[in-house]
């Protein structure tokens, strides 16, 4: 598990829900375009969960959709 190694800069935690989501598709689709991605749903939920937001299924799916329609991972 990663360690909080460095001081938390004021405004970390600003950011609105809708920019948080954005930041997890963000990620995720960097990674899937890279390949460094066994299981594309699992690294959704855990990207959702670590930005405080719900990784119910239906979450999931959406997050899934925005990567890109095609991915099934």
């Amino acid at each position: 598990m990663d360690t909080q190694d460095a001081p938390i800069e004021d405004g970390h935690d600003d950011a609105t829900d809708d920019q948080r989501l954005e930041g997890v598709i963000q990620q995720v689709r960097g990674d899937v375009a890279i390949g460094n991605v066994d299981d594309v749903r699992t690294m959704v939920r855990q990207r959702l969960s670590e930005a405080g937001l719900p990784a119910l299924e239906n979450d999931v799916d959406a997050v899934m959709s925005a990567i890109d329609g095609t991915t099934a991972g």
